[in-house]
């Protein structure tokens, strides 16, 4: 049995001059969605896709934009089934511009020439091309577009339009189509796709054009309104406009003349308020005066430019190594998805991003990988995703409740209100068939949530949203697991059955009539961490606050004895001296690898190729992605080792190696995470193999490794995960026991590294390791020294002070 050979092409077209530019030349209709994925702009509460002003959804376009916590819930009828589906909107596309000599034909594209830039380090993507029509005439065109950090309701395009070799006659069209709908996953296309309606337009005296929306579903309304203005040399031009409306969209068509040497721009902002957003009388009536009184796109740059200096100065990361540019690209997608400007929105973070339609935009367990990066770096966004999830805790308890068990049971797929949103029915697209889905039965996702409100309070000692939300949502969660546990008397164990986990590839046993397995060692390993954490809490916290949670929860002595018991005594299975992924797995049937691979040149889809041909993957001990290893992605090796013990089950510094190399000679990598967590595990065992799959993991989306995923959307996870790699992996960096861990193990092509973090209000621990040393430095400040652990040795850094420690 071979190992997963991992790729190593790059993207046709996309280049990355310096490490703060994504450069992509020239049309290519097949590369163009992922070009439109990389390439979006936005701010946390709004996100862009890059494709062309004057393009439709066509089939090689796709130009969405897409607004934070906005959903819609409609129902469709697939393989003869009514299904209710939540979608993220594809909301009025506020880009639409074109022009053309007067009497001419509007540019459609594509350009002759054209020539994409995204400018990472002030998010400015700028468009320079060449449009030649029929009657050959020749302009330039330049466009800049951004979304502000600055004022995040408001969108800017500005576009200059130079003719070559013609005089005369110029018009501009500029538009806000709310006629859009939800085509951009092919495999969705049988579903709803029309989630808008239109409820209002018109133009006001200043010429300020507005257009409104209305989901179908859900009471959400939309509404944009754009101010465009034509300068030639910086000196407004008094312009002919003419007005055109239809349902769902609205234009202005503006005219002046031109000649060679006597370009024209074009400047097109826009504002868009929904009725989600806070301290706004109605959408129109906010958005009408925010485009009204706008500044420039001059002055808009120059505040924008500003914010993401800042984010930038609070990201910094320094290491000697090719990769700065996916480095700076991963960090720009994710502070675009979710900024400071998400945090009053009640969102979670969405798997894809803002970026596309993809898993409908959909919140996953991938805040695992997210928020270890925010932690320490913004936590003020990690907390605001917690509390996501707390405000959506009774609906989790609901859930529990309605499976006939008690406590918080979180949904796999989450939206709008945290009832489950996962699929029943998913399509394959190599045999046509839709299957049933089972993965609704990954019911680790809420330890997930339990393992990130406990990182966030070892990052920021906030004891104060601890004793609130956080405890409240953890020590739920604890009291799920202990009631989905059930005694088994011959193993005189607790198992929990019928779940999945984070593999996928298993559903259910191939000898049952049932989904689901039982005693999956990730769900049951953590469950453990979950209750012993979760008795953590209650002792923490203070007096006063622990009596009144316990009795708020009607949580007792007995209770807490239970969750010990439990807590102790969950089955783990082995066999060959391994951890078993499941009960049971030792009883699956080697793939013949050999043949598959000489038959199917790529097998992260093994599952879809299976299932094509009749089988599944069920039958086999295969993967698509990490499983059993997730527990030393989430836990130090000896903290594994503890977790094991603590349950009963004597583990040797061995265990780490056999398991290791045990699944990774079965896993596929058909997930992007799965790299990130190979990345992480094979950290201390093979640092080559560990550097291979971390180059693989950061460069996920600008390859578009899954082929042609991107496209619908980036992979969040995994590049966050990949940054986080540089920040806690290869430093060795934990947060645990009030104290900041350190045991650097660089790879060889990484010769140093410097980070700065913040860490329990600091806001400057600077950490700097090369082969010999790693330093930690505090800046000056007023707060309390750090605890630092070097490879177990407890030193105190106080404000101010540096510590050199020997490799």
């Amino acid at each position: 049995m071979e190992p997963e050979t991992l790729t190593t092409t790059t993207t046709a077209g996309a280049a990355m001059p310096d490490p703060w530019t994504l450069r992509y030349q020239g049309f290519d209709p097949a590369g163009e969605g992922l070009r439109e994925a990389l390439c979006a702009v936005g701010n946390g509460y709004v996100v862009t896709r890059g494709a062309a002003p004057e393009s439709t959804a066509d089939g090689v376009h796709y130009p969405g934009t897409y607004l934070a916590g906005c959903y819609d819930r409609a129902s469709s009828m697939l393989a003869g089934r009514a299904v209710t589906n939540v979608d993220l909107i594809n909301t009025p596309n506020w880009l639409p511009l074109t022009f053309r000599p007067a009497g001419g034909a509007w540019f459609t594209g594509p350009p002759a020439e054209q020539t994409l830039e995204l400018d990472l380090r002030r998010g400015l993507l700028t468009r320079h091309a060449l449009v030649v029509d029929t009657d050959g005439r020749r302009t330039q065109l330049v466009q800049r577009r951004l979304a502000s950090q600055a004022q995040p309701h408001l969108l800017a395009l500005e576009t200059t339009l130079s003719p070559e070799n013609w005089s005369g006659p110029l018009e501009i069209r500029s538009a806000l189509d709310g006629t859009v709908t939800n085509t951009g996953v092919a495999r969705y296309r049988g579903l709803t796709a029309r989630h808008l309606v239109p409820s209002g337009h018109g133009v006001d005296e200043d010429g300020t054009l507005w257009l409104e929306v209305a989901a179908t579903g859900s009471p959400l309304r939309i509404a944009l309104a754009a101010r465009t203005r034509l300068y030639r040399a910086g000196v407004a031009v008094d312009a002919d406009h003419r007005c055109e409306f239809r349902d769902g969209w609205a234009a202005q068509t503006l005219s002046t003349d031109t000649r060679p040497g006597r370009p024209v721009t074009v400047e097109k902002t826009v504002a868009v308020h929904t009725s989600h957003d806070p301290a706004i009388t109605a959408p129109p009536e906010a958005s009408r005066l925010l485009a009204a009184e706008a500044p420039g796109f001059g002055p808009l740059l120059a505040a924008h430019s500003s914010r993401w200096a800042e984010l930038w100065r609070r990201c910094r990361i320094d290491a000697d190594f090719d990769g700065a540019g996916p480095l700076h690209l991963d960090l720009f997608h994710l502070l675009q998805t979710y900024s400071e400007h998400s945090v009053d929105l009640d969102v979670g973070i969405p798997a894809r991003g803002l970026h596309g339609e993809a898993y409908r935009g959909h919140v996953f367990w991938d805040e695992l990988f997210v928020l270890q990066l925010l932690n320490l770096r913004f936590p003020e966004l990690a907390r605001a995703v917690l509390h996501y999830r707390h405000r959506r805790l009774d609906a989790a308890r609901q859930a529990a409740r309605e499976v006939g068990l008690r406590g918080a049971m979180y949904p796999w797929q989450s939206a709008i209100d945290g009832r489950e949103e996962s699929q029943r029915l998913h399509l394959n697209p190599l045999s046509g068939r839709w299957l049933p889905d089972h993965s609704h039965l990954q019911r680790h996702v809420g330890s997930a949530v339990a393992y990130n409100v406990w990182q966030y309070y070892q990052a920021t000692g906030d004891l104060d949203f601890l004793a609130g939300a956080g405890a409240e949502t953890l020590l739920e969660i604890a009291r799920f697991w202990c009631s989905a546990a059930s005694w088994d008397r011959d193993r005189e164990r607790w198992s929990i059955r019928g779940v999945l986990g984070p593999d996928e590839y298993h559903d259910a046993y191939p000898w049952a009539d049932t989904p689901g397995l039982d005693d999956n060692t990730y769900t049951n390993v953590l469950a453990s961490w979950v209750l012993a954490r979760a008795l953590d809490t209650v002792h923490v916290l203070p007096g006063r606050r622990r009596d009144e949670l316990l009795e708020r929860l009607a949580i007792d002595d007995t209770e807490l004895d239970r969750w010990r018991e439990v807590g102790r005594r969950l089955h783990v299975p082995f066999h060959d001296g391994v951890l078993s992924q499941f009960d049971g797995y030792e009883r699956l049937a080697e793939l013949d690898w050999t043949r598959y691979r000489s038959r199917y040149p790529d097998l992260r889809r093994l599952d879809r190729l299976l299932e094509a041909e009749g089988d599944t993957t069920n039958r086999y001990r295969v993967s698509k992605q990490a499983d059993v290893l997730m527990l030393w992605y989430l836990f130090s090796a000896r903290e594994v080792r503890d977790l094991l013990r603590h349950l009963g089950h004597p583990a040797g510094h061995e265990l780490l190696r056999r398991t290791t190399g045990y699944y990774l000679r079965r896993t596929v990598h058909g997930s992007t995470l799965s790299s990130v967590v190979h990345a992480w595990v094979l950290t201390r065992s093979d640092r080559r193999a560990s550097w291979r799959h971390f180059r693989d993991a950061l460069t996920a989306d600008l390859r578009d490794s899954q082929g042609g995923t991107t496209a619908e959307g980036v992979h969040l996870g995994a590049m966050a995960g990949a940054v986080d790699l540089l920040q806690r992996c290869y430093t060795g960096l934990e947060i645990r026991e009030d104290a900041l861990w350190l045991d650097p193990h660089l790879p060889s092509a990484l010769g140093r590294l410097e980070l700065e973090l913040r860490y329990r209000g600091h806001w400057g621990v600077v950490i700097a390791t090369d082969r010999r040393t790693v330093t930690v430095s505090l800046r000056e400040s007023h707060q309390d020294p750090v605890r630092i652990r070097f490879r177990g040795t407890p030193v105190l850094v106080r404000p101010g002070e540096s510590r050199v420690f020997p490799l």
